[in-house]
């Protein structure tokens, strides 16, 4: 099983070498298809989501780290490599060895390590779902469509439930962003357009994911 999991993140590994062509073609042809003046709201799209992020891991990830006494400094030190591996190649799976490595270093047990952080990898995706609520907003007001409070509180229900399970593999999340639109009502093309800056966003929210699972590999060890 370990010699067939070093297999998959080597194919990882090569896939990762190609992204920044992909990334190149996505901005090309978001900016062929809706002009330049789209890159404008998509930049302040991106901006919002860097914002939230920065925001939610000081107003939750910190005040657990301080109401539980964890040595701040050690665990940066040992979240920074897993961390800039997921932010690096947008994907979770990438920096899975990594941060099991260095949670069992911190000193929790590798029980808990091999049972928390793969599971965490499905089911507790924090950026993942904050950028899913920030892009359906998106895709609706570039629609020029008004969703009542309500109707907010439902799509943000439905996609915390169906982005569990979402692979750790980068894009992953515009699947599940494309499926909830259209059992909304809601038009694909602005999907389309957030393709062109997706790996930037992917970044963020991959490195929050990833830090929000070495907290709680920490919390419950």
């Amino acid at each position: 099983a370990e010699s067939l999991s070093s297999i998959m993140f080597k194919f990882t590994d090569i896939i990762m070498k190609f992204a920044p062509f992909a990334v190149g073609g996505a901005i090309a042809y978001t900016i062929a298809h809706l002009g330049v003046d789209v890159m404008k709201n998509l930049l302040v799209l991106l901006l919002t989501l860097y914002i939230a992020l920065v925001v939610f891991v000081l107003l939750v990830f910190v005040p657990i780290i301080l109401f539980l006494k964890i040595p701040i400094k050690r665990f940066i030190a040992h979240v920074a490599e897993p961390l800039s591996i997921a932010f690096g190649t947008a994907s979770s799976e990438a920096a899975l060895p990594l941060a099991m490595e260095n949670m069992e270093k911190f000193g929790v047990s590798r029980e808990v390590v091999s049972f928390v952080l793969p599971t965490g990898l499905s089911f507790n995706l924090d950026g993942t779902t904050l950028y899913l609520a920030l892009a359906s907003i998106f895709v609706a007001q570039a629609a020029g469509i008004e969703l009542t409070i309500g109707q907010q509180v439902i799509m943000m229900l439905t996609l915390m439930l169906t982005s569990k399970g979402v692979a750790g593999v980068a894009r992953a999340s515009l699947v599940i962003l494309a499926a909830t639109a259209s059992s909304f009502g809601l038009p694909e093309w602005p999907i389309a357009a957030i393709l062109g800056i997706d790996a930037l966003m992917d970044m963020g929210r991959t490195a929050v994911n990833t830090l929000g699972n070495c907290l709680a590999t920490v919390v419950i060890g």
